[in-house]
């Protein structure tokens, strides 16, 4: 029996460290960006939790645009471990999309990247870094969470896929934004801005014994996502190397 291998299209991306570099740099900065602004609005408004939720949601949506757009070149932006497991698994079989051996630099990059975001955001509002006490865990939260991620995987790779790619930042943005007041759980929809939220004792804290549940609702929300997108966009494997921003291949002078 004849086998046949699938290769990935001959595109010279960055190298994978400055990529992995800018998924670190990436969410480092969006965790940076919630965590900073949830202890701000915390003390700008301490005693109307609704106005908090809003400068922290708004602040994230336009953080998070503008992150995509200065880093989408270079890594693609995905700043969320789903998404990039989503990419993998989309194109392993067309052989587009993240190829295997930079899943593990991508993770790895976006987990630390978020915890030296929440660390960074200590530093500058003088908060110590400490164990959150706030349990989030409940049933009604881990259905927001399945929602949220699903809906986030959706937007991404159909955006992709209908060569909308342009708009994905602001798409992005606002879906997230959004999904802040529409779901329970105010969005997380990323088990590295999870992990990393962990270790703030603030207003966009979330204890550790809310983290495997939340992280496991993002799987099933992603499944779901990828689910949904394979049943209204068949051909989406075709453009899974586009997600979120696609990179932009090297060139020489």
């Amino acid at each position: 029996m004849k086998t046949t291998t699938r290769s990935y299209p001959a595109v010279t991306r960055p190298h994978v460290l400055r990529r992995a570099a800018a998924e670190f740099v990436g969410t480092g900065l969006l965790v940076t960006v919630v965590v900073g602004s949830g202890i701000a609005a915390q003390r700008l408004s301490p005693n109307d939790v609704g106005l908090q939720l809003l400068e922290n949601s708004l602040t994230t949506a336009l953080g998070l645009t503008v992150l995509i757009l200065m880093l989408g070149p270079v890594s693609g932006a995905h700043f969320n471990p789903v998404v990039s497991l989503a990419d993998r698994l989309l194109g392993r079989r067309a052989g587009t999309g993240l190829p295997p051996r930079d899943l593990a630099p991508y993770l790895a990059a976006q987990i630390l990247g978020g915890i030296a975001g929440t660390l960074l955001a200590g530093v500058m509002f003088d908060t110590a870094p400490a164990l959150s006490g706030n349990d989030r865990a409940t049933g009604g939260h881990l259905v927001g969470e399945v929602l949220a991620t699903a809906g986030l995987v959706l937007l991404i790779f159909a955006l992709a896929r209908t060569g909308k790619g342009s708009v994905t930042a602001a798409a992005v943005g606002a879906y997230i934004g959004a999904a802040y007041w529409f779901t329970s759980s105010t969005s997380f929809a990323n088990p590295a801005v999870t992990i990393a939220r962990m270790f703030t004792d603030t207003f966009a804290g979330i204890a550790p014994a809310s983290v495997v549940p939340f992280i496991l609702a993002q799987l099933v929300g992603a499944a779901l996502g990828l689910a949904l997108l394979l049943v209204f966009y068949p051909t989406a494997a075709r453009t899974a190397g586009d997600v979120v921003v696609p990179t932009q291949p090297e060139t020489t002078s």
